[in-house]
């Protein structure tokens, strides 16, 4: 057999990796839940229709199908896609389940999702994104979309990984701007300053001028709002003084000032408006959220959402809602390729039994049973050899104790100290319990 070839995009994390993924998940599933979401799993394939309904691109959608279609089912297969995210399957499962459901209704997913988008480092294929999302009936009060980075700040500031900055804006701001300057088309120019980080000012306002039928006073207007930032209200007055009017920019401000507020009083120095952030699918209508790495800036936002009033609408039903995602392959990959992140040992074992002889591995069994009965993952060396050659095995593999069956000690292998213990009561410190990252 050829030695297959590897496929880039869709990571495969060593088992110390998966460790570190699985702890990070673990942590932001427990901050979801302090706050009352629920966990929810949607399937992995969608019709095509509802894929790419809202502003995704055909080509990013992987197509399901089978590899010898016979045509009796008249190839149904061929209408159904991967999901590329979680927010347009939670949309679809809304309309599907709304009399079921109690609203508002409070969810959050951690699935895989797919899109064929060209790999880079931190950019991939296949990837784990971790969604939360507060859904209800006609109307969704804004105090929502206090709530929402709120959540954020605490899911990632319990992860051991650099400090987040979470940029925040108002799409009504914006649209309302445009609007006061007479700009034919707002949602274009949301749209062309959405790439500003991406091709520049002097690129944008071609755009402007070009896309949304902006003049090159207006467009450099639209630039002089894109600049305004700041960790408190004082990106409001920033905005005033620029001297353009309009209902929808007001509303859009106030909601704004709200947030950062929270944001300030919550976690002060985390949470900033940034007149820039824009989100470039077509769904946001309001509150719109982008988050980078503090040192990782140049690769771009590692966690965004907003507020969607019309994503999920059925005849005179509609569930306005408001969510987030974090992409957790994302973090972790560009934190891998750093080498910024590690994990105490590559095993979750805390303890290997030794084996005297054969006959003695049922003993040694009973030994490890009742130790992981007690939380202690433990398992039994794999072959009799020579306590010397167990130790050393135990000692590559980072197992950080080494049990003595026949003279009923422990072996703490990294001081050398050895004591009596018995497997009913000794308890390791808990740091050594589990791998810890660092």
């Amino acid at each position: 057999m050829t030695r297959p070839a590897s496929i880039s995009g869709f990571p495969e994390w060593s088992p110390a990796q998966r460790m570190i993924e699985q702890q990070l998940l673990d942590r932001i599933r427990t901050s979801f839940e302090s706050y009352g979401f629920a966990p929810l799993e949607t399937r992995a394939v969608e019709p095509l229709d509802q894929l790419l309904r809202k502003g995704e691109t055909s080509k990013e959608v992987y197509l399901l199908r089978r590899l010898q279609a016979d045509g009796e089912d008249g190839g149904g297969d061929a209408g159904l896609g991967l999901h590329f995210d979680l927010t347009v399957p939670f949309a679809r499962y809304l309309l599907e389940n709304a009399g079921r459901l109690q609203f508002p209704f409070r969810r959050y997913q951690i699935q895989k999702s797919w899109r064929g988008e060209r790999p880079q480092e931190g950019r991939y294929r296949e990837f784990t994104q971790a969604d939360i999302d507060v859904v209800d009936r006609d109307e969704l009060p804004f105090h929502y979309d206090v709530e929402i980075p709120l959540v954020v700040i605490d899911a990632l500031g319990s992860l051991p990984i650099p400090p987040i900055r979470l940029q925040v804006n108002n799409r009504k701001l914006c649209e309302g701007f445009y609007r006061g300057l007479d700009i034919g088309d707002p949602e274009a120019a949301l749209r062309a300053v959405d790439k500003l980080d991406k091709i520049g000012p002097a690129k944008v306002a071609e755009l402007l001028t070009g896309t949304a039928g902006a003049s090159q006073a207006q467009a450099k207007a639209c630039l002089a709002l894109a600049e305004i930032s700041a960790p408190d209200e004082s990106f409001a007055e920033a905005v005033h003084a620029l001297g353009v009017k309009d209902p929808l920019l007001d509303e859009g401000l106030a909601e704004l000032v709200r947030v950062v507020e929270a944001g300030r009083e919550h976690a002060p120095g985390v949470l900033v408006a940034d007149l820039r952030i824009a989100r470039g699918l077509d769904y946001y209508t309001g509150t719109v959220y982008e988050t980078q790495l503090t040192g990782f800036e140049r690769y771009g936002s590692v966690c965004s959402g907003g507020r969607y009033d019309n994503l999920a609408t059925s005849g005179t039903d509609r569930f306005p809602g408001v969510g987030i995602s974090i992409g957790v392959t994302r973090i972790l990959g560009l934190l891998f390729g750093a080498g910024t992140l590690s994990i105490s040992r590559p095993v979750p074992t805390c303890v290997l039994v030794a084996l005297p002889d054969e006959d003695s591995r049922p003993a040694c069994d009973r030994i490890a049973a009742t130790l992981r009965r007690r939380g202690i993952p433990t398992e039994v060396a794999p072959s009799a050899a020579k306590y010397g050659r167990q130790i050393r095995f135990a000692q590559r593999r980072g197992i950080p104790y080494v049990w003595f069956p026949d003279g009923g000690e422990v072996r703490d292998i990294r001081s050398g100290e050895q004591a009596t213990a018995d497997p009913q009561t000794w308890q390791p410190p808990e740091a050594d319990r589990y791998p810890t990252i660092s």
